[in-house]
């Protein structure tokens, strides 16, 4: 069943992409996608394997109180709404960094963009390797052979079909990992005597349906101010600067189909992850609390090993789907960027010949980041896969936003300020990330990143502004 459901979502894919004519609609299909195919893919984007197989493990070991950064999500998502996306409809944008280089200059527009494809290949490249640990269970292939796989079926029909096939593929890879969870509530309903009134009953006496938690220690991850500030700024973040997203609502047919699109996948975020963390509460009653060497194998092991096999293959299908959704997504975010950020900001090519050097980059994305999945199996025990990848992506985001919030109140118009406001953001994160992520946990990453973005290039820009100003006089 998973073999077929490859070979199916692949050449649908390619089919999808037939006709295409230039770079407006591989990368964007022509501006003309419906809003809720596009806020599905939203979701379906930002929802990694990562998230399907962790996000169970996270309430596995702990409460409910990872809910609390989906309200910063719905909240990130309502601000872009109302100040980034008209700033992108404004002009005719093919990526998020057209934006920053309108305003601020060339250099600023290549900079924040390799800021973007360093964070996601690194990012997505640990995320594919998360999806080679349920194919190795069921085929017993290594690690690379799986990687291998997934990946290459994801690459055709990114390949072939450009945006169109990624947005629409999306949709359907959704209703196959959420029914997947569905499905695994229904067969823990089963398997745990008493079903989902003794999960729900044995978890509260425990202390694990907890949502909210009001503490203001910074070393807490999942609190309520960490959820709505952190969470909120994370997805400013993720959802208004990073190409992986901004692509998709750039496909809409105008602003107002947009904000749909976005504003709608916060709904439909908060709603997923809630399902998902119902699933860890059912596996802790199901395991009864007993460890695991990584949160990452518990709810792969119970699709694998607890299950009939039909059942099983229609699960581990929708792990496949999650994964693949956003590795396509990464890869046509990646060359969009390269083609648009890049070579046609050297090179005047006209829109087909954008096309033909689109799939190129598309290719080489692609073998990069199956790379880069191989790479870090020697790096992967314990839990370190999540960890690495919220990392990775919470350490660049801060500079990125923060050069967007520059840009979008005319704080400064100085190019050299705000690179060397995103720059040393980049390394204070990282700084923080080595040395005290004891103390400050992920979620602050954002706002510590962009906060020290801002007030870098606002004083950093009077200043040479001044002097510039002294040398005229």
């Amino acid at each position: 069943m998973l073999f077929l459901y490859l070979l199916g979502i692949t050449g649908w894919g390619v089919w999808l992409g037939r006709g295409q004519r230039g770079g407006k609609d591989y990368f964007l299909g022509n501006r003309g996608l419906p809003w809720p195919a596009v806020m599905l893919s939203v979701v379906a984007t930002e929802t990694s394997t990562l998230t399907f197989l962790s996000i169970p493990g996270i309430s596995y070991l702990g409460t409910l109180a990872f809910l609390q950064l989906t309200f910063g999500y719905l909240l990130g998502r309502i601000v872009i709404a109302g100040l980034l996306l008209p700033a992108y409809f404004k002009g005719n944008l093919n990526t998020a960094y057209v934006l920053l280089g309108s305003h601020f200059g060339e250099t600023t527009q290549k900079v924040s963009s390799a800021v973007f494809m360093a964070t996601r290949l690194l990012s997505d490249a640990v995320r594919l390797f998360v999806t080679a640990i349920p194919m190795a269970f069921i085929t017993g292939w290594s690690y690379p052979m799986s990687i291998g796989v997934i990946g290459l079926a994801t690459v055709i029909y990114t390949y072939f079909g450009g945006i169109k096939a990624v947005v629409w593929v999306d949709v359907v890879q959704m209703c196959l990992y959420v029914g997947g969870a569905l499905v695994s509530m229904f067969a823990l309903e089963r398997l745990v005597p008493g079903g989902w009134v003794e999960i729900l009953a044995s978890a509260e006496e425990a202390g694990k349906t907890e949502i909210v938690q009001t503490s203001f220690d910074p070393s807490v991850p999942y609190t309520i101010w960490a959820g709505l500030i952190g969470g909120g700024f994370l997805t400013m973040a993720s959802h208004g600067t990073d190409q992986l997203i901004v692509q998709r609502i750039l496909s809409c047919g105008d602003i107002v189909a947009a904000k749909k699109a976005m504003i709608g996948s916060g709904v439909v975020v908060i709603v997923q992850i809630f399902l998902f963390l119902l699933v860890g509460l059912g596996l802790w009653r199901y395991y009864e609390g007993i460890g695991f060497d990584s949160s990452d194998e518990i709810f792969a092991g119970f699709l694998v090993e607890a299950l009939p096999p039909g059942i099983s293959g229609l699960l581990v299908a929708g792990v496949f789907a999650a994964a693949m959704s956003s590795l396509s997504s990464s890869i046509n975010a990646l060359a969009s960027s390269s083609t648009y950020d890049f070579f046609a900001v050297m090179f005047e090519r006209d829109d087909a010949a954008l096309l033909r050097i689109g799939k190129m980059f598309t290719l080489l994305w692609a073998s990069l980041l199956i790379g880069g999945a191989v790479l870090f199996i020697p790096f992967s025990q314990g839990s370190a896969a999540v960890e690495v990848a919220l990392s990775f992506s919470s350490i660049a985001y801060g500079g990125l936003l923060g050069a967007f919030i520059v840009a979008v109140f005319s704080i400064s118009t100085d190019e050299f300020s705000v690179i060397c406001g995103m720059l040393l953001a980049i390394s204070v994160v990282t700084a923080i990330w080595v040395f005290a992520r004891d103390i400050v946990a992920w979620p602050w990453f954002v706002p510590i990143g962009s906060t020290v973005t801002v007030v870098t290039a606002s004083i950093l820009g009077r200043i040479r502004v001044d002097r510039i100003q002294a040398l005229k006089d």
